[in-house]
């Protein structure tokens, strides 16, 4: 059994710990506030700070990015974080495991596979495109071992406020009340599931023929919102939802005054027009499946 540093604690980290520890590793959890998993080790600390990251990283196999700084501080966070990532990787030899997304990708017609240039412009996409060249960079220079999981939106037990498929749709769904939406009811979108999120950062850590490259987690057929609350309905055994689309002038002028709804506009084509995620690559190099959507989705409402 091995050591392996997940660092973060919001969606992701906590599922990687847990899978990791029902493994039999030791597992090291690193987050400013000191959270995570009680059956985890877990240390305060400044992701930011170099030495530090070191000197945890002391004797690792594996260590998990699995930090997410708010979508409006990322030109600031993201750099140092990144750099101290890289140098603790290079120092105890761990494999770096990164959590990435699909937004370095920009508007794209068709599925998305990892072997589309990363072309957006959006400069907070940029951040997240050089965070991964400079580890493939590394990584074919012998300096460290490296490789990028992308997700699409997030769903599961274990969401945040972050999730549009979490509290703020579920609570009013439960409760037979519309369902506000930020963004159109009727257009075909890819949904990852946390737990397979998890489970493809773990397998990559540990197959050296995951390393080097980006891979997508294994994810279900797109589904819009208004499929996803149909389902979620049927399985409570409730009639289908209704869902109510917030205007987006209005979104525009809140935005004004809250830095994270001001920053939907750099994403607002992920929900304008079809956005689907390829994953077959993951599943058929290392024989990983998604969880079927209906079982996910039980999981989902009785977490």
């Amino acid at each position: 059994m091995g050591k392996h540093i997940v660092v973060g604690a919001g969606q992701v980290g906590p599922h990687v710990a847990r899978r990791l520890i029902a493994q039999g590793h030791e597992v090291v959890v690193v987050t400013r506030s000191g959270s995570g998993p009680e059956e985890a080790t877990r240390i305060a600390a400044d992701v930011a700070d170099h030495d530090r990251m070191i000197e945890i990283s002391k004797g690792a196999d594996a260590i998990y990015n699995c930090v997410n700084p708010q979508y409006h501080r990322w030109l600031t966070d993201w750099p140092p974080m990144a750099a101290s990532f890289m140098a603790a990787a290079e120092a105890s030899g761990a494999v770096l495991v990164a959590l990435g997304n699909l937004y370095p990708y920009g508007p794209v017609r068709g599925p998305m596979t990892e072997d589309l240039p990363l072309a957006s412009t959006n400069p907070k996409s940029q951040v997240r495109a050089k965070m991964w060249n400079d580890m493939r960079a590394a990584h074919d220079a012998g300096r460290i071992r490296a490789v990028e999981i992308r997700g699409a939106d997030y769903f599961g037990p274990g969401t945040t406020d972050q999730s549009y498929l979490g509290d703020r749709f579920i609570v009013p769904l439960k409760a037979g009340k519309t369902v506000p939406l930020i963004w159109p009811a009727d257009i075909p979108h890819s949904w990852t599931y946390l737990p397979d999120v998890a489970e493809a950062l773990v397998v990559a850590a540990g197959d050296e023929r995951a390393w080097g490259r980006p891979w997508h987690v294994p994810t279900t057929e797109p589904q819009t919102f208004r499929q996803m609350g149909e389902r979620m309905a049927a399985i409570l055994g409730r009639p289908a939802p209704k869902l109510m689309q917030l205007p987006w002038p209005l979104m525009r002028a809140v935005g004004l005054f809250n830095p994270m709804i001001g920053e939907l506009r750099h994403i607002r084509y992920q929900f304008v027009a079809p956005f689907e995620v390829d994953s077959s690559a993951f599943t058929a190099t290392f024989g990983v499946k998604p969880t079927p959507l209906d079982q996910a989705l039980r999981t989902t409402l009785g977490a």
